[in-house]
């Protein structure tokens, strides 16, 4: 309980507290608040490593009909990398981001609340509703700081996100109408155990259930709400956002694998034969969004719909091999994208009117270590050896190797790490080697008055969110209380290639537990897996 009981005894103090203390001691709150989920976090994984997986039925209401809070390897694995991604991307807030609004740092922790309950329940329902939750916290954070660019984008993810809503509960009133059940593991049970005349809707409301998942994990058709919603929000909200389009994946991998796995007969992979093509057909696109990003922040956010398309292309292969690589590569792809949306806003500071659009201006405060920094998150995001990237695609195509489908999962991973080298190339060069010196005239006049065009104008009001006025250059010195974050989720990439080992161990046994449910279904229903 305490990953949920933490997070949201932290909001309620927040939030009672915003009028009575001062932002400097609510920033001292939400950071070890959010330490000791970190550290709960790693206590629990000890234990599930140690005991195997740990069930908790609230109210003592044995399963199905209370509710089920379950911690196993997968969902432990989803804690710990929203836990150290949610201490970095705080760690950058603080710095001034959060300043404007009293309800910053409650919507912070109602989010993790809603993150973390996600992954740790084992019904459809309570998965609903924890989405919810942590959909309602995304639209206060997406829109904190204002300005008409972040509001128009921030209409469409709600919108967006509201018919996801609905018709998530379209799907599971029609399983509980059929199977009267919405406890993962006893659905698991009936689904094998449908009558023939029920087949057909009960595959009609899975693959409602997919719809809803691949629309929160920004999977081809239904990821266009993304781009735009990452790049006009603040940098700290779209690193923490980063891992959102994960939880769609993860109730992928969840669902696909325990209800509708091996055993569940004629609705066996439901969702199998589509999963890889749209996996692949949305790593094609978001490689070209990357290509054509006019700014910094939009191609971070092409990143990580492309990094959700390599990661939903591992799922589908179905193998441990391929599970495996997929969560090797999940938190790489997760701190990477962050620490570039931190980045981006770092050199956004120091360019004046032209912010972070990709043109030719001033030169970066403190070029030479900014500029390493975006060089080694480039060849890191690129895939290129030896950084995590590298490994993670590497397992990714062994485990492809005798897998139908072979050619065009080599020839689309390998094509899209190729055009992600010549954006991000294109991106550096155009940010440090062609920069001019000084802010023009015209760009100077623009940043006082905010009124550039493309990510500058409107979207420059959307950076001053620390008191100062919108394009002002900072100084010369090196930002390091903003940089020290992207140095951080950086770090946390360099330690996935560190203890690779240790990691690949992890992944490959929570890849045989995932799929094995029998296991979870025993844990969650009984020994027996009987009601």
């Amino acid at each position: 309980m305490l990953p949920l009981l933490l997070p949201l005894a932290a909001a309620i103090l927040l939030l009672l507290t915003r009028r009575r203390v001062s932002l400097a001691v609510r920033r001292r709150l939400n950071l070890g608040a959010t330490l000791l989920e970190l550290a709960a976090v790693l206590w629990l994984l000890a234990l599930v490593t140690g005991e195997g997986i740990l069930v908790y039925q609230v109210g003592n209401w044995p399963a199905p009909y209370g509710i089920s809070l379950v911690a196993d390897r997968l969902s432990l694995w989803m804690l710990l990398i929203t836990a150290l991604l949610a201490c970095c991307a705080l760690s950058y807030a603080v710095q001034g981001t959060d300043s404007g609004s009293r309800h910053f740092h409650p919507l912070f922790q109602l989010q993790l609340f809603g993150l973390n309950g996600a992954f740790l329940t084992g019904d459809l329902f309570n998965l609903f509703v924890f989405f919810e939750v942590l959909l309602l916290a995304s639209y206060g954070l997406l829109l904190h700081g204002g300005g008409r660019a972040r509001v128009r984008a921030g209409l469409h993810f709600v919108v967006v996100n509201l018919a996801g809503s609905t018709l998530f509960l379209f799907a599971v009133g029609t399983l509980y109408g059929i199977l009267g059940t919405l406890n993962m593991a006893d659905l698991a049970v009936r689904v094998a155990e449908t009558a023939p005349e029920d087949v057909g809707i009960v595959r009609a409301a899975g693959l409602l259930l997919f719809t809803v998942f691949a629309l929160k994990a920004a999977l081809l058709p239904l990821y266009l709400w993304l781009p735009a919603a990452y790049a006009h929000t603040s940098a700290p909200v779209a690193a923490l956002f980063a891992i959102m389009t994960k939880v769609g994946a993860y109730a992928i991998l969840r669902v696909e694998t325990l209800i509708f796995g091996d055993a569940a007969g004629p609705l066996a992979h439901l969702i199998e034969p589509m999963l890889l093509p749209l996996a692949l057909a949305t790593m094609t696109v978001a490689a070209l969004g990357v290509l054509s990003a006019r700014g910094l922040r939009r191609q971070s956010a092409y990143l990580v719909v492309l990094s959700i398309g390599t990661l939903l292309t591992a799922f589908a292969l179905g193998t441990p091999a391929g599970i495996a690589a997929g969560l090797y590569y999940l938190p790489h792809s997760t701190f990477a994208a962050a620490a570039l949306f931190l980045l981006a806003d770092v050199i956004a500071r120091g360019r004046g009117a032209l912010a972070d659009r990709l043109d030719p201006g001033p030169t970066v405060p403190a070029a030479p270590v900014v500029g390493g920094v975006f060089f080694f998150l480039a060849v890191l995001i690129s895939g290129l050896p030896p950084l995590s990237g590298f490994l993670g695609k590497w397992m990714l195509l062994q485990a492809a190797l005798d897998r139908p489908g072979m050619a065009w999962v080599l020839a689309l991973v390998l094509s899209a790490s190729l055009l992600t080298i010549v954006a991000l190339a294109r991106s550096g060069s155009l940010l440090f080697y062609r920069a001019d010196g000084a802010v023009r005239g015209d760009a100077a006049a623009a940043a006082v008055t905010g009124t550039g065009s493309g990510s500058g104008g409107a979207e420059t009001l959307c950076l001053a969110e620390d008191g100062r006025a919108p394009g002002t250059v900072t100084g010369s010195r090196v930002d390091w209380p903003r940089l020290l974050p992207v140095l951080g989720l950086a770090g946390l990439c360099l330690a996935l290639v560190l203890a690779a080992g240790l990691v690949t161990d992890f992944t490959n046994a929570t890849a045989e537990a995932v799929l094995a449910p029998e296991r979870y279904i025993q844990a969650v229903l009984g020994v027996d897996g009987a009601r």
